[in-house]
């Protein structure tokens, strides 16, 4: 793949959302089986800004999973390794190229509470960053959406389809992913346009009916038969359908053989309107991670697998974007049959 002056622009953009200044030092968090077009066009960005790109390279790990593991947002490769921790710890920018992303990595949160801030660039085909790189900014809709999750009581999830889902907001830890990493403490990725809260232990209850066209993230794939989870106190006790998507779903979590695969992990709405529900239809699964869809304004993210609010951790994980849904904030409505209502973020 050769390089394309217009990624490099795209690049540009999202660093100078992260505020990178002439002079700056900024670390780049990579591995060796990280997409490499990504890391250049991230050193050709911050040279051609007047920053200094410093690569920290660390080896992809040997798979030990029963399963493979895809698009999960918690790579272990750092391994509490001191001598890594050290290097993208202190204040300034971390960009992160590994393969499936710090986001829910444990070494995060000290990374952060040394001063860095961190931009977790998604492992997409670099169309996906450049079409999702615009001048729109999506801060202060998605800060309102998250003051609204912290002050709320219960959200609850319905649709035709059948999904009515109680979510106990009481204790739950709540974020949200406009795109910047504009400040100390600050981790975003990029696409962003996500209002996120992870719940705590018991707060879950109900059905989820995922329907034709909804997604599933980990397989990269569109469900063309509705499945049904039946879901009580976090934990998803029963996955209903004759259909291969449900054959996929039950042969999947069951191999963890690890009953916390099967709990939530976090929930929350998607507020970018340029994000695409159908993009994951024009590309090669290697080439996209699927980030989009998580982001696309309207869609209902339902996770399972690990919660650090909950006290569970596991590497089992599903990302499942769900469209025609309607998501209340103690009887707010935020998002209605799969579509935002703007105006609430207003």
């Amino acid at each position: 793949m050769k390089i394309q002056e217009k990624w490099i622009r795209a690049f540009e953009t999202m660093f100078r959302k992260c505020k990178v200044e002439t002079g700056e030092i900024v670390r780049l968090l990579t591995e060796t089986e990280s997409r490499s077009i990504n890391v250049q066009l991230a050193e050709l960005a911050l040279a051609r800004m007047g920053a200094i790109p410093v690569r920290i390279t660390v080896p992809s790990l040997a798979i030990n999973t029963p399963v493979p593991v895809r698009s999960t947002g918690a790579s272990h490769v750092i391994q509490n390794m001191a001598p890594v921790i050290n290097a993208l710890s202190g204040p300034g920018l971390v960009v992160d190229l590994t393969v499936e992303g710090l986001l829910h990595s444990p070494e995060l949160p000290g990374i952060l509470g040394s001063g860095a801030r961190v931009l977790m660039v998604s492992n997409e085909h670099p169309e996906t960053l450049e079409r999702l790189t615009t001048d729109q900014d999506l801060t202060a809709a998605v800060k309102k959406g998250v003051k609204m999750l912290a002050n709320a009581k219960v959200m609850t999830v319905t649709s035709a389809a059948g999904t009515h889902l109680t979510i106990d907001l009481n204790n739950a830890k709540v974020g949200g992913v406009w795109g910047g990493a504009d400040r100390p403490g600050l981790v975003q990725h990029w696409p962003g346009g996500i209002c996120l809260a992870f719940p705590a232990a018991n707060a879950v209850n109900g059905t989820l009916v995922m329907d034709i066209g909804d997604v599933n993230l980990t397989f990269k794939r569109y469900l063309e038969q509705p499945v049904t989870l039946h879901i009580e106190n976090d934990y998803v006790t029963r996955i209903e359908g004759k259909n291969l998507d449900a054959e996929l779903m039950r042969s999947y979590m069951d191999a963890w053989q690890d009953r916390d695969a099967y709990a939530v992990s976090h929930v929350g709405w998607g507020m970018n309107p340029q994000a695409r529900w159908d993009a994951l239809q024009m590309f090669d699964k290697a080439d996209t991670n699927g980030t989009e869809l998580r982001a696309f304004a309207g869609n209902f993210l339902y996770s399972t697998g690990a919660n650090d609010v909950a006290g569970r951790h596991t590497l089992g994980h599903f990302d499942l974007p769900m469209r025609h849904c309607t998501v209340s904030l103690d009887g707010i409505t935020v998002v209605e049959q799969g579509k935002l209502c703007s105006d609430v973020f207003q």
